[in-house]
């Protein structure tokens, strides 16, 4: 089995935690002259110490520790002005349709969106000075009102980050774990970093990381009309919505396509298309760079079932897009593949997807190897190749949908 390509690249993780080395390192400033950091708790991300902690900050130059960014380097803190809203404020003035209330609505929400990524920033500095190991410790309530705090700035983006960060803290499963708390934290950081400098990012850039924080955006043009064979349809659920994920592949654009719809807790969302056919249909992308996400804009006849299939990669290149598209969005969990010519076989407790013209494979994801859709994968193969399209990401690949060598339909794997 060959090692799973990861998010990014962490050097001896343990000895980068809050010891004497790091600290040194980091040059974690406190916040006043001889003062310790307001509100700090052992092992968690630190609580306001007083209500005056209740009103918006502005980003402290030099604060924070240096964290590990995806190509795993130490990303700067920096001492340059992030606070600028002018590249929210330059847009809008550019826009005729915008109305001079919408304008003044969106200049003070990215003010509050700076004043609460200057406050994780701090937060996040202060997590690290207690020690990751013992950040299990500090239970869910400080990591909620850190994640109440970025609601309150109107950033859920970073609010879900937050809480994602505080529920790896309290599993603390497995010798990994410090580990991912880091790589978490360091992915936070430079979210909260790319928010405060994206006056600086490239276009493109800059668009997913206001999608990141939180900001919506619309779909812009040009649409895209073509027959898009439905790859995957599957639900993920929380105690606020419904998600549900569409993948697409457009067979004459050769493009991949993801589409969103929400429903209500405990309710299906409306748009539906089963895995396995095709609609003839138009859509337009969001904006970002290399975002998948599209609306659809315009069916223009009904699913209809189709033969047609995605073209396959190897493993090996599968690992590769998804390296490129870190580039991109280092934000991205996973990226849509088709894998052809892999056969699913065992390896010690789980599973993996392995060439079979190459001396390569993927590791079956942690949570596809407790779903059904493995064992269907696994009858669907009888041990000979099959094409299987998934998710590619760093704990693995998760598949989704696949077709047997010779002639057939898709098998729904999720």
């Amino acid at each position: 089995m060959t090692d799973q390509g990861v998010r990014r690249t962490v050097t001896q993780v343990p000895a980068q935690a809050c010891d004497a080395a790091s600290d040194s390192a980091g040059e974690v400033a406190p916040c006043g002259p001889g003062e310790p950091s307001p509100g700090t708790a052992e092992g968690g991300i630190s609580a306001p110490a007083s209500a005056a902690s209740d009103a918006p900050s502005q980003p402290v130059p030099g604060h924070g520790a240096p964290l590990l960014d995806t190509a795993g380097e130490p990303v700067p803190d920096g001492s340059g002005d992030p606070s600028s809203d002018e590249p929210e404020a330059a847009a809008l003035a550019s826009s005729p349709t915008v109305s001079p209330a919408a304008r003044r609505r969106a200049e003070r929400r990215a003010e509050r969106v700076t004043a609460g990524a200057a406050e994780l920033e701090r937060r996040l500095a202060d997590l690290l000075r207690g020690g990751l190991i013992s950040a299990g410790q500090s239970g869910p309530a400080l990591w909620e009102e850190t994640a109440a705090r970025m609601v309150d700035a109107q950033a859920p983006g970073l609010a879900n980050r937050v809480r994602d960060l505080g529920a790896l803290a309290s599993a603390g499963v497995g010798a990994d774990a410090p580990v991912r708390l880091l790589e978490e934290c360091a992915l936070l950081h430079l979210l909260a970093q790319a928010w405060l400098r994206r006056d600086r990012l490239p276009g493109p850039l800059a668009a997913t990381v206001r999608s990141r924080v939180g900001l919506t955006a619309s779909p812009e043009g040009p649409a895209i009309r073509d027959d898009w064979l439905v790859l995957a349809q599957y639900d993920t659920s929380d105690s606020r919505l419904v998600t549900r994920r569409i993948w697409l592949h457009g067979t004459v654009s050769g493009r991949t396509a993801l589409l969103l719809s929400y429903g209500a807790p405990g309710r299906a969302p409306d748009l539906t298309l089963p895995a396995g056919l095709a609609v003839d249909a138009e859509l337009t992308p969001y904006p970002g760079a290399g975002q998948p996400r599209t609306a659809l804009t315009e069916r223009f006849g009904a699913p209809a079932p189709t033969t047609v299939r995605p073209p396959g990669t190897t493993t090996s290149e599968a690992l590769a897009r998804y390296g490129a598209a870190l580039r991109d969005d280092p934000w991205r969990e996973s990226v849509p593949v088709t894998l052809d010519r892999v056969v699913p076989v065992p390896d010690g407790d789980g599973w993996q997807l392995a060439d079979a013209d190459e001396d390569q494979a993927l590791p079956v994801g942690a949570a596809a190897r407790s779903r059904p859709g493995l064992w269907r994968l696994v009858a669907l193969s009888g041990g000979a190749p099959v094409r299987v399209f998934g998710e590619c990401g760093p704990r693995g690949f998760t598949p989704l949908a696949a077709w047997p060598q010779g002639p057939g339909e898709a098998v729904p794997l999720c």
